[in-house]
């Protein structure tokens, strides 16, 4: 294939998982495997990590879950989506626990446990702060009581999201902690126990104490990048994804010439542009034309003007480059590396954002 490519080094990933293994002490890892793995590829990182020890995965929606299970997936999975009760069938006949973040959901599983006899297992999200799923902080006492008074729901879970793990001010992240805690107390004091009890993310891995809870929900720092640039970065994490396209064509132009829509780059000397089959449409980050660069062979070259659909242009200076040889765009090759952090800080987006963009007409090839 002509084009972008997404080389994804499996090893890396699963020497990640080692690292994210020993940074918690040993828990029990929760890897997320949502949004296609984070661009990576869900299936094929979710058999990797099963293979290297993980027992227990979390996706988004519930054809994801599906999606795993039909590719082979044995371990745990929870769906991290609303729960729709017009599933809760598909829920039991896959394996899937499935999400209670709302007061109304208790409903739906007690009519189906008492017509059925059965019901999935589940776990209880609570709000503590990020506003967006989750029980309310304030109904949580009353819904665990719920919980009490109707064993028919399998809730095996409890657990929390952060919103400001991944910052240089942790106070927020404090009274989430706290608020969660005050929950997990009630609990305790209730005889309710879990036998999951997660409040975790990548930058709570990082910044935040683990040591109250027995599993660790992580995603982005399995595939190699930081959450931001406010974390400690001291774990040597690698890239997973080496994303590379092709030089298609090369020409020297003049100094003067001006390059691509708008013409907002211009050569200042006599130079070599060459053209690499890839653009935004492919998940190349348009905006990190202005600073941006690619990596060939070790060495860095500026990207030349806007980032077209389908291609964009780099001055190569001096250096003619081979058509048909790649660039290293975003990761980590032999020669170089292309921090997807770095990107993410220049045109002020995340690494989260640029990892899923990754598409199109990019082809993914698995190594190790």
């Amino acid at each position: 294939m002509v084009g972008p490519k997404a080389i994804i080094h499996l090893g890396r990933l699963k020497a990640n998982y080692d690292l994210v293994k020993q940074k918690v002490h040993g828990k029990q890892i929760m890897a997320v495997v949502k949004a296609n793995g984070y661009g990576h590829g869900g299936i094929a990182c979710a058999k990797a990590l099963e293979n290297h020890g993980c027992r227990f995965f979390a996706v988004f929606s519930f054809d994801e879950g599906v999606e795993l299970r039909n590719a082979g997936i044995k371990s745990d999975i929870l769906l991290l989506s609303r729960l729709d009760a017009r599933r809760i069938d598909e829920a039991i006949d896959h394996g899937l626990i499935l999400n209670i973040s709302n007061k109304l959901d208790f409903t739906p599983l007690i009519t189906y446990a008492k017509k059925i006899g059965t019901c999935p297992k589940v776990h209880l999200k609570v709000d503590t702060g990020m506003t967006r799923l989750g029980i309310d902080f304030d109904d949580a006492a009353n819904l665990i009581q719920k919980l009490k008074d109707h064993p028919e729901i399998r809730c095996e879970g409890i657990y929390s999201h952060f919103a400001t793990a991944d910052e240089g001010d942790l106070s927020y992240a404090r009274k989430q902690e706290s608020r969660f805690n005050s929950i997990l107390d009630f609990c305790a004091k209730e005889g309710v126990s879990f036998k999951y009890i997660h409040f975790s993310n990548s930058g709570a891995i990082l910044n935040m104490d683990q040591s109250r809870y027995d599993i660790v929900r992580v995603g982005m720092l399995l595939y190699g990048a930081f959450p931001s640039n406010e974390v400690p970065m001291e774990i040597p994490f690698q890239p997973v994804m080496e994303f590379k396209a092709p030089v298609v064509s090369v020409r020297r132009v003049p100094a003067g010439t001006h390059v691509s829509y708008g013409g907002v780059y211009e050569t200042k000397l006599d130079t070599h542009i060459g053209v690499i089959q890839c653009g935004f449409a492919d998940g190349f980050p348009r905006a990190w034309y202005k600073d941006g660069y690619v990596s060939y062979q070790g060495k860095q070259f500026k990207i030349a003007g806007r980032v077209c659909m389908d291609q964009f242009m780099v001055d190569f200076g001096d250096t003619l480059p081979k058509k048909g040889d790649d660039v290293l765009m975003i990761g980590k090759d032999k020669l170089d590396t292309v921090r997807m952090e770095t990107i993410a800080d220049q045109i002020q987006s995340t690494p989260y954002v640029i990892a899923t963009a990754i598409g199109g007409r990019t082809e993914r090839i698995y190594q190790d």
